[in-house]
């Protein structure tokens, strides 16, 4: 990902083109759509089941995708809020593309309606996998999935990608379960979410020994709510990796009980194009446990939260549910 991205992004209509973040859904009468590459439901492509519901939709909407792999590049307009995506299991319902460049383009999955819930699903953008390992020149922006939206949640889904896999760009999104992969600021953006046991998996040995990143959080100032919060989350990898980099001067991040594998580098944090402005940043970690949660040779600037700051990080509630749109999503 590469700088004044997040800004580029900002000036296109895509952002400008967002529902109004109270738009409601309701439950009453909910529909189902199946999707099935066998011919067996309503339609074959995961597209044309989002181009059959109506604009302005305000009825919980289930598209249920049998298992395959779908090879297209999907996009959910800011008029089809609503929706409900789910597959059997993430390990054999994916869909799949590989396109890579414009970041804000070449997104396997863009999703700019809100009201949007995902469930075992395993989104995937293929544009970099083939890359031969060491050849970094090579590798582009090529997410798996772009959230532009406010109100998503994903519970059991996975994420595979290399360089900016999860575009959690902007909104309120809660991830349970999910499975993440990339080596390049593989999880970026301005977005207010909480990963909640999910799996992080550092897949940096493509690089050559390069060091990955696997956050750029875009905080652009000490007032905007939004930061990426890992709770009971782990670490895992193939090679060395930081847990972030600035990507605006007032990224924030926070590891809570999180196991870190020894892929994490001792000093655990980047400040990329923000030296000496890095106290700004709000980058923590609270009892995590494993090889890589040693902080004796941490960055000095990174924080020591107060139990009340961790509390209103890590809580569901205060951080991310307010109004409780979480628990209205249909089961």
């Amino acid at each position: 990902m590469q700088y004044l991205l997040l800004i580029t992004l900002l000036l296109t209509p895509l952002s400008l083109s967002r529902v109004s973040f109270n738009q409601a859904c309701s439950n009453h009468g909910p529909g189902t759509i199946v999707v099935d590459q066998s011919g067996h439901g309503q339609f074959t492509t995961v597209q044309q089941a989002i181009d059959s519901i109506p604009a302005q939709n305000n009825v919980w909407t289930r598209i249920l995708v049998k298992p395959g792999i779908y090879k297209e590049k999907v996009v959910i307009p800011a008029d089809k809020p609503c929706i409900v995506l789910q597959g059997r299991t993430a390990s054999d319902t994916v869909i799949e593309w590989g396109d890579g460049g414009e970041v804000n383009k070449t997104a396997t999955f863009t999703l700019y309606a809100e009201n949007f819930k995902a469930k075992n699903i395993r989104f995937e953008n293929t544009y970099n996998l083939k890359t031969p390992h060491g050849d970094r020149n090579s590798i582009r922006q090529a997410p798996a999935f772009q959230i532009t939206s406010d109100k998503v949640s994903f519970y059991q889904c996975a994420f595979i990608g290399v360089q900016d896999t999860l575009t959690d760009f902007q909104g309120r999104h809660y991830f349970e379960s999910c499975y993440i992969e990339g080596a390049v600021d593989f999880i970026w953006g301005n977005g207010q979410s909480i990963y909640k046991g999910c799996t992080i998996n550092a897949s940096t040995a493509i690089l050559g020994g390069i060091t990955g990143y696997i956050t750029a959080q875009g905080r652009d100032s000490a007032t905007d709510t939004t930061g990426y919060i890992f709770e009971q989350c782990s670490v895992v990898g193939t090679g060395p990796v930081y847990l972030g980099r600035a990507y605006r001067q007032y990224a924030r991040v926070v590891f809570h009980k999180t196991h870190l594998s020894s892929v994490v580098v001792p000093k655990g944090w980047d400040p990329w194009t923000y030296v000496g402005r890095e106290r700004a940043t709000t980058y923590a970690e609270s009892e995590c446990t494993g090889p890589g949660a040693d902080k004796s040779k941490r960055v000095e600037w990174e924080k020591t939260l107060s139990g009340e700051e961790l509390y209103k990080l890590t809580d569901v509630g205060t951080f991310v549910n307010q109004g409780g749109w979480l628990y209205k999503q249909p089961y």
